[in-house]
């Protein structure tokens, strides 16, 4: 795949450490991490059993995964508790995603199974959102094989996060900190 300039990508190319300081599934370390860190690590709100994380590699902007803490790679795992919170904080998503960015249509879906659906860590199951606008599919990615982002994933981050702070429910602490929701 051909690569396009995208200079506000540096900032996460070039981060201390990347993700060295987390041992073992970086879902869970964000799962349980400091809430301070959430908007370096890009999680843009939370709920009780699950949180809301920028995808790094975005497909479209806006595009998120909304990922249960319980650390599992197979869907039938998850408790009735922690399956009816990560369907809620689905709902948020699409609805602080029609607020914050407007698109026409969604792609929502998990990959499951490892490698052979798709997935970079399927070890800790997350169902990825993106959001789509009619004629998004350019000549780009389908004649040249190079795919273009047209917004910074800290602007997306913004937008997102102040849509999630304007629902009902929403706590919003601090200048970093995730949005969050009360079961």
């Amino acid at each position: 795949m051909d690569q396009v300039f995208a200079p506000w990508r540096i900032e996460w190319v070039e981060r201390e450490g990347g993700n060295d300081d987390v041992d073992g599934c970086v879902f869970c370390a964000f799962a349980d991490g400091d809430l301070a860190e959430d908007r370096d690590r890009r999680v843009v709100a939370r709920s009780a059993r699950s949180f809301v994380l920028l995808n790094n590699y975005p497909y479209n902007p806006g595009h998120v995964m909304v990922i249960p803490h319980a650390h599992t790679g197979d869907y039938r795992d998850l408790d009735d508790e922690a399956l009816l919170d990560h369907a809620r904080l689905k709902q948020r998503t699409f609805d602080a995603l029609d607020d914050g960015i407007g698109p026409d249509a969604y792609n929502a879906g998990l990959n499951l199974g490892g490698g052979a659906a798709g997935g970079s860590i399927d070890d800790h199951l997350h169902t990825h959102v993106v959001p789509r606008w009619e004629g998004d599919t350019n000549f780009m990615p389908v004649v040249s094989d190079t795919q273009v982002i047209v917004e910074a994933v800290d602007e997306t981050y913004d937008r997102l996060r102040d849509a999630f702070a304007q629902q009902e429910g929403a706590t919003v602490d601090g200048e970093d900190e995730a949005v969050v929701f009360a079961e």
